[in-house]
């Protein structure tokens, strides 16, 4: 198992570092990587600090800890300068908050990430066909959500996403210990989605190959 998409106390999720890496080394996942939600106001705060909880953590966990970061709600302009930013400060993955029909996103946020090369974008919500050729393109992961009502529009995403040969990845976006996915539920999501066993085996060697490759 690999999450690329998850949230402690540092945004809204309810654990520290510490015990969100523990929950997952108990449920067997190979990695996990910490993406709390942030714009230009806290990315510097979020980042280093994460960065630390790996450097920590890592020596005595079986998980490998990611340091990484959600842009949230941010303008679609602001998407490439802050994806360099983050970058800079040392994140080993950026998402960004796609077009989920559940919230009021801005309209091209999902282009826009994309043209910024971010590592995934999560929930894109009724992302098109040609925003799925550029992901497919520019190598950037579309997300297949654990979550409630980000979830409604999985079966499109993985429509897309198989039609262009984009990178599909599977995601808790947990906020809570209750979220984490196991391995059995990650399945069902991903099948769920309408996605095949065959397909589903490659989106995790596509995962485990990411994670492999990140310093």
């Amino acid at each position: 198992m690999i999450d690329l998409h998850t949230h402690t106390f540092f945004s809204d999720g309810a654990l520290v570092p510490a015990e969100h890496l523990r929950r997952v080394e108990v449920l067997g996942y190979e990695a996990v990587a910490i993406t709390d939600h942030a714009d230009s106001s806290n990315m510097d705060f979020i980042i280093p600090r994460i960065i630390q909880a790996a450097k920590d953590l890592n020596p005595h966990s079986r998980t490998r800890l990611l340091a990484g970061i959600e842009l949230t709600h941010v303008p679609p302009a602001l998407i490439g300068e802050l994806t360099r930013k983050a970058r800079q400060l040392g994140a080993q993955v950026v998402v960004v908050h796609g077009e989920t029909p559940v919230e009021p996103v801005a309209p091209g946020t999902n282009r826009a990430a994309i043209e910024a090369k971010v590592d995934i974008l999560s929930h894109p919500g009724f992302i098109s066909r040609i925003e799925a050729d550029l992901a497919a393109k520019n190598g950037v992961f579309l997300e297949i959500s654990g979550r409630k009502g980000h979830s409604l529009t999985n079966g499109h995403v993985a429509q897309m996403a198989l039609a262009s040969g984009a990178r599909l990845c599977v995601n808790a976006d947990a906020h809570t210990p209750s979220d984490f996915l196991t391995a059995d539920m990650a399945r069902i999501v991903a099948l769920g989605a309408g996605l095949t066993q065959e397909r589903y085996d490659q989106l995790r060697r596509d995962m485990s190959s990411f994670v492999s490759g990140l310093s």
